[in-house]
């Protein structure tokens, strides 16, 4: 079995309110960037499949040379290997164009019997690069799962989170498979893990090494473009005191404060 965790470096989100709407229209966010916390859950999924099932699993990313940081970090967790896809024309790729190359890169690898991914970014917020590369691979697409239940060669079995509880669905392989933090609980990395992570090689793969024009990816191939980026207005908070002699009389106030003031009720 082999497994592709695809994951995204993206700012800490401790310091997301620092990022002005400029700075995350112009991609220079100036801010610490780590592994996108959805996708922690997707690598410790994959390390734990691979440890349930044998195989191997490989982290991949789109990025630049900061990406690596991110890839270290699974590496540190427990993926095998990892694989970056950076090429100057991958530059401004919108969700659509992120999801070919990712695909591509799978396909470049010899791709995946399973191919994890986070529930969404924090930063974009989309949740849609699943859907994209599973259209691009033409595989099972599996999303908001909480529970991998059976997997054999032919077919995976997983439990799905659903507003109303819980749905079991059965898929053949290849599929992509959407988790959400339900799923598990991330490991931290032993220091010896780290140690070797700090020092591996990460192979860079291209837009020519995955047959890709420049045409295909990019900001002139996106379709969706951000024109505008605005922090939503701050809420006005206010402190009601309700006074009275008795609780009844309290009670009273409040709810015709509820009702006439608040118009709640």
């Amino acid at each position: 079995m082999k497994y592709i965790v695809l994951l995204k470096q993206t700012p800490d989100t401790a310091e997301l309110p620092k990022i002005t709407p400029e700075q995350a229209l112009a991609g220079n966010e100036g801010v610490t960037k780590v592994m996108n916390p959805w996708d922690e859950y997707a690598v410790e999924e994959g390390i734990r499949l691979k440890e349930r099932y044998g195989g191997e699993t490989v982290a991949m990313s789109m990025g630049p040379e900061e990406v690596n940081e991110a890839l270290k970090s699974a590496l540190a967790m427990g993926c095998d290997r990892a694989v970056r896809l950076w090429d100057e024309a991958f530059e401004g790729s919108d969700v659509w164009g992120t999801a070919l190359v990712l695909a591509k890169g799978i396909e470049k690898d010899g791709g995946a019997d399973i191919v994890l991914t986070g529930k969404m970014s924090v930063d974009g917020n989309a949740g849609a690069v699943a859907h994209g590369v599973a259209c691009k691979l033409g595989v099972s697409l599996l999303t908001q799962v909480a529970k991998i239940v059976e997997v054999t060669e032919e077919t995976i079995t997983v439990e799905r989170l659903l507003d109303e509880g819980r749905e079991t669905v059965v898929a053949p392989l290849p599929a992509v498979v959407s988790v959400v933090k339900e799923i598990n609980e991330p490991r931290y990395p032993t220091f010896i893990r780290i140690r070797k992570a700090s020092r591996a090689k990460i192979p860079v793969l291209s837009a020519a090494d995955l047959g890709l024009s420049p045409e295909e990816v990019g900001a002139s191939a996106a379709k969706v473009k951000w024109v505008n980026l605005e922090k939503p207005a701050p809420k006005k908070r206010q402190v009601v005191i309700i006074e009275g002699e008795t609780p009844e009389e309290k009670a009273a106030k409040l709810l015709d404060y509820l009702m006439n003031v608040e118009k709640v009720i």
